[in-house]
Parts: C-alpha cells; structure tokens; sequence
C-alpha cells in the first residue's frame, strides 16, 4: 500500500473519532496501518541509504519525516481506542 493510502486511511479514522460518528474502530485496524507503514518507512530508509542524487535524498527524507508523523499518529490512536474501553 502507498503512503498516502495508509496516510489516508488514518485521516479517515481521526475524522471520524472527533466527529463521534465512530461506532467502534478496532485496535488490530490501526495496528495494520501501523504495520503497513513501519514497513514503508524501513522500505525508505533502504532506498536512501542507496540514492545519490541529493534532490532524491531531500523527497525520501520528507517522506521519512511524514511516515514518522502518521505513525505517531496511528499511536495516538491506539492509546485513544484503549482509553475508551
């Protein structure tokens, strides 16, 4: 999955948990999204420890930084879902 679907997704699930329209979001849902972008995040560490042109080194590194954002996010999240049990 793209960043940006994953990025997309836990947008989705913020709006709506502030919006309480919500029924119930499940942690293994945002444990995935987690996943998916750990994953995506270690995938763009690989691809900048290869790159040589800095313009590319410059885009992964953002790209780093947002994953870094959206997983603190995501885990924002899943302390939320916990405190509402």
């Amino acid at each position: 999955m793209k960043l940006k679907k994953s990025v997309a997704k836990l947008d989705e699930y913020n709006r709506r948990l502030e919006e309480k329209k919500a029924d119930q979001i499940k942690p293994a849902h945002v444990e995935q999204v987690l996943d998916r972008l750990h994953a995506k995040r270690s995938e763009l560490e690989e691809e900048l420890k290869t790159a040589e042109k800095p313009g590319k080194k410059d885009r992964l590194t953002r790209k780093i930084a947002l994953a870094d954002d959206q997983i603190s996010r995501a885990e924002w999240l899943l302390q939320e879902i916990g405190k509402a049990k």
